[in-house]
């Protein structure tokens, strides 16, 4: 007798409840012996009759190894665990690990899960692409990875420190460039701070100081600061300016340490930011636990996206396993309260961090171009890139259309192409995703001919 005839047979005698038993020791220990490739195949053997929904989807491992940065644009990762979405969703024991920098989240991808290291991690938009193509990598090895999904739009800022405040810097970072040129004059080294070289706080702050006429390689020295030590930094005098997520400009602010010039959504209103990137290898082998983490991730943005949970949320991410941070220093700019620390308070503004609403949750390629334009921009990329081919292999909007779909998204909420078409940032320039060389020769500082 085969052992599916046997399997079948042997059903005839068994309770329900056995036979449920039965079936599901003989799918984990088929799958472990042939691998995710036999799955199928095993299941199919298991259910001479048909395969169940539940079972056809059934993950390859209930686990992964996520890395986060205490930001609140990883609060989607923070609440599937908390609020048992990744349990939900078949993948009880995914976990989320705090890392200490970029630079840790990106060595511990390289190193994998396997090698204890992580799987996937709430991440800088354009760092899947610097490793994938090897640009942040030891010995520029690459690391392949796919972004699966975009965590947020907006709420970053840009930060500078008292020694400016009477200069009402905004958006318009002008009357800094006459400010930075007499200190440097004077002998003194102006430092200006983000996270990771080519990661979207980067290019944030390029950006804004790029529009006033500071060349942020040669008018100032850029250096990198993990994201929860921006405010000790500041305060003790080791910055002029710097880029980060919250909760860190509100609680400068709340310090009286320094003030904010910006959020980022006053440079580009509902910009992308972080991203849910995983290693391409975890995906291709683990595709039915890949869309039960982006299932579950994406019921987290929703929840973290409904004002009446805020106040809740906050006091969640600010538990000391996760950002050790006071709520008060969290849930004003959460909610769209903004304290800039200069006389200037903007109450109720739509400047707050948006997890679902917007398509924030689908990873746009026209917005991953703009990304690698950027890093085209400031020597990170060469000119000769071909930015669609490399956004055509990373960025995997297709699995997240495919868990949506199993998710019950409504028709409304997924976009019905990959571009969300031109965008103008608040100095006029637009980018056109069909020409991005237009949009570089049309920027005046930048480090590469166009």
């Amino acid at each position: 007798m085969s052992d599916a005839s046997k399997t079948k047979s042997d059903a005839k005698t068994q309770s329900p409840a056995a036979e449920g038993m039965s079936r599901r020791s003989l799918l984990k220990g088929t799958a472990a012996t042939l691998g995710t490739a036999a799955l199928f195949d095993a299941v199919r053997m298991a259910f001479p009759g048909g395969v169940p929904s539940a079972y056809a989807a059934a993950p390859e491992t209930t686990k992964a190894i996520l890395g986060y940065i205490a930001l609140m644009d990883a609060s989607p990762l923070v609440i599937a665990k908390e609020k048992g979405f990744f349990a939900k969703h078949g993948v009880p024991d995914v976990e989320v690990n705090k890392q200490a920098s970029w630079g840790a989240t990106r060595d511990n991808l390289v190193l994998g899960g396997e090698k204890n290291g992580i799987d996937g991690a709430h991440i800088l938009s354009p760092m899947p692409y610097l490793i994938s193509a090897g640009k942040v990598t030891q010995n520029n090895v690459p690391t392949p990875m796919v972004i699966l999904a975009r965590l947020n739009l907006d709420a970053q800022g840009i930060s500078v420190s008292n020694e400016y405040k009477d200069l009402k810097v905004t958006a318009d970072a002008s009357a800094l460039k006459t400010a930075f040129a007499k200190k440097r004059a004077d002998g003194k080294e102006v430092k200006i701070a983000m996270t990771f070289p080519g990661g979207t706080h980067d290019l944030w702050i390029r950006y804004w100081l790029a529009s006033a006429g500071i060349d942020p390689d040669k008018d100032v020295s850029t250096i990198v600061v993990p994201p929860p030590q921006m405010v000790a930094n500041m305060k003790v005098g080791t910055m002029d300016a710097f880029c980060v997520g919250e909760p860190w400009n509100e609680q400068l602010v709340n310090q009286g340490i320094g003030f904010t010039a910006c959020t980022t959504g006053e440079i580009w209103k509902n910009h992308p930011e972080k991203a849910l990137g995983m290693r391409a290898d975890f995906v291709e082998k683990n595709p039915n636990t890949t869309r039960a983490i982006l299932m579950a991730v994406m019921e987290a943005q929703q929840w973290c996206d409904k004002m009446e949970n805020k106040q809740e949320l906050a006091e969640i991410v600010g538990k000391r396993q996760w950002f050790n941070v006071p709520v008060a220093d969290i849930i004003g700019r959460l909610k769209g309260d903004i304290n800039y620390g200069n006389g200037r308070v903007e109450k109720g503004t739509d400047l707050y961090m948006k997890f679902w609403k917007e398509h924030a949750s689908y990873p746009f390629k026209s917005h991953d171009a703009w990304f690698i334009t950027e890093d085209i921009r400031w020597g990170k990329f060469e000119p000769s890139t071909d930015i669609n081919a490399l956004v055509n292999k990373v960025n995997r909007e297709d699995i997240w259309r495919d868990a949506a779909k199993a998710l019950g998204v409504a028709a409304a909420d997924i976009p019905a192409g990959t571009s969300r078409g031109k965008e103008t940032f608040f100095d006029g320039k637009v980018f056109d995703p069909a020409d991005p060389q237009a949009y570089l020769k049309s920027l005046g500082i930048k480090r590469v001919e166009a």
